[in-house]
């Protein structure tokens, strides 16, 4: 089992990582609230992340709040550094409870955060920054600027953004080259096609997440549920596999707070749809979503 049969891409043109990722979301405690219930087996989770070899981790300051960036370390450095795994984290939002995420644009906060991540990870330089959410109480340009100056300062090598069209894609670019984005994006969330289509033209990395749904595709007698049982797979390793095909700059990041789905979703990259399937499922998938 590995995760070399899902490939790789370079974020950036140089940060080069396998295709399927981890989220280190759900690690943390109900509603990405606190600390775990079992400690130990969220450690578990992430030494085998890296037994797996997935290099790609992605986090967020607000995941827990701190809990996770606090288990990656505490889990995958070694020595001073990750070894070949690259922690991508994010910041921009803020918590106030258990499922409660207002966003947070000030640049202060944004440098603060950034600043802080460094710390928790033990980093001098973040591989992958990411702001979370655009804050609409903030003008966009001065996140933008901040996010411009900690590039410049070394704080950051790559820039990322999430949940964004491609106009703010582009307004962002004037200030930072944009290296990835990160949406929802699955077999039937599909608002952010044009996103993605635009991703691929310009070679931005696109991480989706939530990308095992398939809603209604999973039932008895569904086109997904048909294509599991033919390659003895679950259902959403078939919902994987299906994100995975769609578009060489896909970067699928599931997250799991169990060792055991985790290794489905590697095996996942075995799996080898027929043309046939993928466009069955990408049409009932659409009309799904529509």
């Amino acid at each position: 089992m590995s995760v070399e049969a899902s490939g790789t891409f370079r974020i950036g043109g140089d940060l080069e990582v396998h295709r399927l990722g981890f989220a280190a979301m759900r690690i943390t405690g109900k509603g990405i609230w606190g600390p775990p219930p079992d400690h130990e087996a969220a450690l578990a989770v992430l030494r085998r992340v890296r037994e797996l070899g997935i290099d790609l981790v992605d986090t967020a300051d607000s995941y827990g709040p701190y809990v996770s960036e606090d288990l990656i370390r505490e889990a995958l450095w070694r020595d001073g550094a990750y070894g070949a795994i690259r922690i991508a984290t994010k910041a921009g939002l803020t918590r106030h409870g258990p499922d409660r995420w207002p966003a947070c644009g000030r640049p202060e906060y944004l440098r603060q955060c950034c600043l802080m991540s460094l710390r928790r990870l033990g980093l001098e330089t973040l591989d992958l920054w990411q702001l979370h959410r655009i804050d609409s109480k903030v003008p966009r340009d001065e996140q933008f600027g901040v996010i411009a100056e900690m590039r410049r300062e070394g704080l950051i090598r790559h820039v990322g953004l999430s949940e964004v069209n491609v106009e703010e894609i582009e307004a962002a670019r004037k200030f930072f080259p944009v290296v990835s984005v990160q949406n929802h994006y699955n077999l039937v969330r599909r608002k952010y096609e044009e996103v993605l289509d635009f991703c691929e033209r310009e070679a931005i990395a696109f991480i989706p997440w939530y990308p095992l749904e398939a809603g209604s595709l999973t039932d008895e007698g569904g086109a997904v549920a048909t294509v599991a049982r033919r390659l003895d797979a679950t259902p959403a390793q078939v919902a994987l596999a299906w994100v995975l095909e769609r578009s060489p700059v896909m970067l699928p990041i599931p997250g799991t707070s169990k060792v055991k789905h985790l290794e489905e979703n590697v095996a996942a990259a075995s799996l080898e749809l027929t043309g046939e399937e993928f466009r069955t499922l990408d049409e009932l998938g659409r009309k799904e979503a529509t």
